[in-house]
């Protein structure tokens, strides 16, 4: 099993960030990559569509309180299996951290290859989000 994580400080509230990131079918709203989210299942299930390709996203858990989710990929052009993400907003000092995790099982590529992949998503993903909160 390989791993990626990426982290980066917010210089607002985890509330104001929690208020972006916390709906499960937000990323279009700060995840430039992500053309359109629908949920299913009662929201349990999103089906993301990028400028080429469609990923299908299952909510595994969601702490609002704690203000962090978890999910797994169901479809995706991914070179991976097993795939579990964590999102976490957490208060830090004046501002606010949040940490982009998962864990995965590489297929087809080595676990170097699928590392560099997901943390090179997560930096990006990470660095949009940021750029919501100018300042």
């Amino acid at each position: 099993m390989a791993t990626a994580s990426a982290f980066i400080d917010i210089p607002v509230s985890a509330d104001q960030v929690w208020q972006l990131v916390g709906g499960f079918n937000s990323l279009p709203d700060w995840l430039p990559f992500i053309v359109s989210s629908e949920a299913s299942e009662g929201g349990r299930l999103r089906h993301l569509k990028t400028a080429d390709a469609a990923i299908v996203e299952r909510l595994q858990t969601f702490d609002n309180a704690g203000k962090t989710y978890s999910y797994s990929i169901v479809e995706s052009p991914f070179p991976v299996a097993d795939y579990l993400a964590t999102l976490k907003v957490e208060a830090q000092g004046e501002g606010t951290r949040v940490t982009w995790s998962g864990s995965f099982t590489p297929v087809g590529v080595s676990d170097e290859e699928a590392h560099a992949l997901f943390k090179g998503v997560y930096e990006g993903g990470l660095a949009a989000l940021k750029a919501n909160f100018p300042g």
